[in-house]
């Protein structure tokens, strides 16, 4: 099956698993305290700067829950995007699981400004009201859209100026570096973020994501709260391994600036046959279908309605996504819709 639904459902890159098996061999500490882990923190300090600290953790949706209660005090809220994964995407564990409210606004292409931040502090000092504590966004957004690098660090800014942290979903921040030409470092540490998820894997990874820590003031509860919140990987090695095995060299860019490209081929291959609704900036294409040219698609290749009210689908492209695979797609869409 080729498809295009999500970047994960791809394979995981050879080197992933590679680094898995070659940690396989013997026994090591457990819960983080083995080589493999210790090498990864330096990893992350190079790509994420010298003061970052990185805790290993399962999944986007622990990376997030996990992060945002280290940042935030129980009568604190997060200001996000309607469209943001916090909000749609993550079956409510923020707020099941962290005691988390979050605080949406519409935001056009997914992308938050400060004044739609602005929107959201409203009532300041109201003890009946939950506090904005911190602003987060998505690095690509949930919307395949990118912030430039200026962007970032004005709303960064904007949330100290006004006592809140900043946090970045990075579950693509992969894609989104790869295609503004950037290092990690650049849209994280280097724009004023606090705490960082990192994903690997939709951009090749087998399991593994990131928690890193850019503000050392919050590092303290940081173990007690992936504990608390079923992130605390016992033989840690093997995500550690894969991590650091993405983290080697240009692997990480590699993949992603790969599945980028072939997102962009498959936008402008099908650009005369539908309307694509959002900027192709990273690895997804955002288009209007007729449902019965949807249907029949779906006989064939697999992909996501994103709004069943407006036909609105969402094709992904993947590391391993080849050109010949997007050629056929493209193909079969001029012809489903040459019709309409």
């Amino acid at each position: 099956m080729r498809a295009f639904a999500s970047d994960n459902y791809a394979p995981a890159l050879p080197e992933a698993l590679e680094a898995i098996a070659a940690v396989n061999s013997g026994h090591a500490i457990s819960y983080g305290a083995d080589p493999v882990t210790e090498r990864l923190t330096e990893r992350v300090r190079e790509h994420f700067g010298p003061e970052a600290t990185g805790f290993p953790v399962f999944n986007g949706t622990g990376a997030n829950v996990v992060g945002l209660r280290a940042m935030l005090r129980p009568w604190q809220g997060v200001i996000c995007a309607e469209s943001a994964h916090l909000n749609v995407d993550e079956g409510g564990a923020p707020e099941v699981v962290g005691g988390i409210k979050l605080l949406t606004v519409p935001a056009p292409h997914g992308k938050l400004t400060t004044e739609l931040v602005e929107r959201r502090m409203t009532r300041i000092g109201d003890e009946h009201v939950i506090q904005p504590g911190v602003v987060a966004i998505a690095q690509a957004t949930e919307l395949g859209t990118l912030y430039t690098v200026e962007e970032m660090a004005a709303l960064a800014e904007h949330a100290h100026a006004h006592g809140m942290r900043f946090h970045v979903d990075g579950s693509r921040l992969a894609n989104a570096a790869a295609a503004l030409n950037v290092g990690l470092a650049d849209i994280t540490a280097g724009i004023g973020a606090d705490v960082v998820s990192f994903g690997g894997t939709k951009v090749g990874l087998l399991a593994g994501e990131i928690v890193v820590v850019l503000d050392p003031s919050l590092l303290d509860a940081l173990p007690y709260l992936r504990k608390q919140t079923m992130q605390l990987a016992s033989k840690m090695r093997f995500v550690s391994a894969q991590l650091e095995a993405l983290l080697t060299g240009d692997l990480w860019r590699r993949a992603a600036g790969h599945a980028n490209a072939m997102a962009r081929r498959l936008a402008d291959a099908v650009a005369d046959h539908v309307t694509i609704t959002q900027p192709v900036q990273a690895n997804s294409v955002f288009a209007i279908l007729p449902p019965e040219s949807t249907a029949t698609l779906q006989q064939d290749f697999r992909f996501y309605i994103w709004d069943e009210h407006t036909g609105e689908v969402r094709w992904m492209c993947a590391w391993d996504t080849a050109q010949s695979d997007v050629d056929a797609f493209a193909a079969a869409i001029a012809s489903v819709t040459a019709g309409n």
